[in-house]
């Protein structure tokens, strides 16, 4: 898979981490996705659109067709209406951002925190002493951001403070900056954390972040 990251910035968000977890006693893991779900039903969303579409212009451009329809005529107009919805579709496939406008927010949302609650269980970033594990996920096709807090630290960054780094982040995903998204979620994610009690910073969790081409 090509990676979404240069090795200069994959290094830069290591030391981050690093830094991060020196100054809030948490195990902070980033994770960044391709995307988190096939959604086979978008290019049948978007043919049958085109197919909409391009049935209601004949009608209305061409009223006449309908009063002196030929076997021609009646061939061409159902070519015409699903090739327009093929046209869509293929879209769809080509284009992941043209393939998105077809994606409803809640979906977009359960699926990427499906994938992103998988990962916290298959990295076993519950395995820490305090349970102070956080995963910081963003699916670049949905242009979601997914923080899981372990029951260690749920108590400092409750769901408030996690949808305030979320809010701070999106802005800068839409424009597809990564990085920055990451830095400023880190640093709005600190500030609410706050400092880590004595002699919790040992490094149980790899720092490196994890990049996947998701599903």
């Amino acid at each position: 898979m090509t990676k979404i990251l240069s090795e200069e910035e994959r290094n830069r968000m290591n030391r981050l981490v690093s830094e991060s977890e020196k100054r809030s006693g948490c195990q902070i893991v980033l994770a960044i996705v391709q995307r988190s779900d096939n959604y086979t039903e978008l290019p049948w969303k978007a043919f049958a659109l085109g197919s909409s579409v391009a049935g209601l212009f004949l009608l209305v451009a061409n009223p006449w067709l309908f009063q002196w329809a030929s076997q021609i005529m009646t061939l061409f107009t159902a070519a015409a209406i699903l090739a327009a919805g093929s046209l869509l579709a293929l879209l769809t496939v080509v284009w992941p951002r043209f393939a998105a406008c077809f994606l409803t927010k809640h979906r977009a949302e359960t699926e990427v925190r499906q994938y992103a609650e998988s990962l916290f269980l298959s990295r076993e970033l519950f395995a820490t002493k305090r349970r102070t594990g956080i995963l910081v996920l963003i699916s670049r096709f949905e242009r979601q951001v997914i923080l899981l807090p372990d029951s260690g630290i749920k108590t400092r960054l409750n769901e408030a403070d996690q949808q305030a780094v979320i809010a701070g982040m999106i802005p800068m995903l839409r424009k597809n900056q990564v990085v920055q998204a990451f830095e400023t979620g880190i640093d709005n994610m600190i500030g609410r954390l706050g400092t880590g009690s004595a002699g919790s910073h040992d490094n149980e969790l790899p720092d490196e972040i994890i990049e996947e081409k998701g599903v």
